[in-house]
């Protein structure tokens, strides 16, 4: 009774391992029962321009400031009325494309990509890294928050401009191309050659 119940046993093994089988070939010749997308310039647009923004490339610093501020009188500075603080505190820009701005033609085999110039897209300082230093009490001119916020503003223009001297724009330029073309390859078929050529508008 034992070798009956093993016999029938083995049968429905052999069944499923079957089954599973045909199963694995038949989605190996139709994985999807589907033809194909086909990839057009308005599909790539809309797969490109959803993205919204690019940040390529993020650009982290630290960076020490001096404020100073003097009461005036027509002109005429007013002795005894600087006020100053020196503070230091953590930073990061951010820098990329506006990804709706991007624009796909196809030609055949073809397809040129024009992307915009790399803008920044965001500036942040980390409010919990900044630190105080030789902050002056001054009765006749005080430290007000608008000092801290003016400064604050100066101060992330400032490091903007030294991040562009730097060449932030540029390698976040050549990164931006560098993932579209990554992306679009992505989505065109293995079986097929296509051409990806990715340039900059023209301003």
């Amino acid at each position: 009774m034992k070798k009956i119940q093993i016999s029938q046993t083995l049968k429905n093994i052999i069944v499923i391992v079957v089954i599973a089988v045909v199963f694995f070939f038949v989605g190996k010749v139709w994985p999807s029962g589907e033809e194909p997308t086909a990839i057009t310039s308005d599909l790539l647009s809309q797969q490109i321009q959803g993205i919204s923004e690019l940040a390529s490339v993020e650009y982290n610093y630290t960076n020490m400031g001096k404020y100073e501020n003097q009461a005036t009188f027509y002109g005429w500075k007013v002795p005894f009325t600087t006020k100053s603080f020196i503070l230091s505190y953590d930073g990061k820009i951010k820098a990329g494309i506006d990804m709706s701005l991007v624009e796909v033609h196809m030609s055949g085999k073809n397809i040129n990509i024009s992307i915009p110039e790399a803008k920044i897209l965001s500036h942040e300082i980390d409010e919990k890294s900044i630190e105080v230093f030789d902050e002056t009490k001054n009765i006749f001119n005080q430290i007000s928050i608008t000092d801290y916020n003016q400064f604050a503003i100066d101060q992330k223009e400032s490091m903007e401009n030294k991040a562009k001297e730097k060449g932030l724009l540029e390698e976040a330029q050549n990164k931006a191309q560098e993932t579209i073309k990554t992306f679009v390859e992505s989505m065109c078929s293995s079986d097929d050659e296509y051409k990806i050529e990715i340039k900059m508008a023209e301003s």
